[in-house]
């Protein structure tokens, strides 16, 4: 289910709005002040922002300018203000839409839904790659480099990069890496083949100073993310 926060003071848009898309199947979680929305921020991820601009305790432009660098979340800004130089300065902002009061609900519902369709796509997009300056892989492309080399991985390779990388800080045991990895061929991966394979995977991606896969005696693998600067 989609989160969305709505900064909006006036509270029977706020309850209207928050209608409207319920039935749509999102989770609207409502801030009637810059401060809530904050607060909220800091608490929870949410897959979209729907601001006002004018709001009792400040303007929405200014907030979404000091708070853009520390969430990353699509931006919509809702406001009654309707001149040219209002519109080109949120969108100047990094703005996903922008909507005049007053709008039809059913443009809203739209905007909205093609807002997270892209979002979605670019999260996609972007689960399919790794990069920390030292080890690059593309999961898309099926292409792997470990500084300045190229590496060959096998299918079986990717695929256990993958699981890994989508649990990161997440101990997997050996009996769900079995389960997973069983492939869409039937290939059976045993016990043995998985400590080969994990064997194998760790000599071509790891050395001394770059070590992604940690074993936890008794429980399973741990996957280790390095930051760009670490590499």
């Amino acid at each position: 289910m989609k989160r969305i926060l709505l900064v909006e003071d006036d509270i029977a848009l706020s309850a209207g709005l928050c209608f409207e898309l319920e039935e749509e199947d999102y989770l609207t979680i409502t801030a009637h002040s810059l401060k809530k929305a904050g607060q909220l921020l800091e608490t929870s991820k949410f897959d979209l922002l729907i601001l006002d601009v004018d709001l009792p305790d400040g303007d929405g432009f200014t907030f979404y300018r000091e708070i853009r660098e520390r969430y990353s979340v699509p931006v919509m800004f809702l406001t009654g203000r309707n001149e040219e130089e209002d519109l080109l300065g949120g969108y100047d902002l990094g703005a996903d839409d922008y909507v005049t009061k007053p709008f039809s609900p059913a443009v809203l519902r739209r905007k909205i839904a093609v807002i997270l369709k892209r979002g979605g796509q670019e999260e996609k997009k972007e689960s399919d790659r790794y990069d920390d300056g030292y080890l690059k892989i593309d999961f898309d492309r099926m292409t792997a480099i470990r500084g300045m080399e190229t590496l060959v991985l096998t299918p079986n390779e990717y695929r256990m990069l993958k699981l890994f990388m989508e649990n990161e800080g997440t101990v997997l045991t050996r009996r769900v890496l079995l389960e997973r990895l069983y492939d869409c061929d039937q290939n059976f991966i045993d016990e043995h083949t998985l400590t080969v394979n994990m064997t194998r995977l760790r000599k071509k991606i790891e050395d001394a100073s770059h070590k992604y896969i940690q074993t936890i005696y008794g429980m399973g693998y741990l996957f280790v993310r390095r930051k760009a600067h670490e590499a």
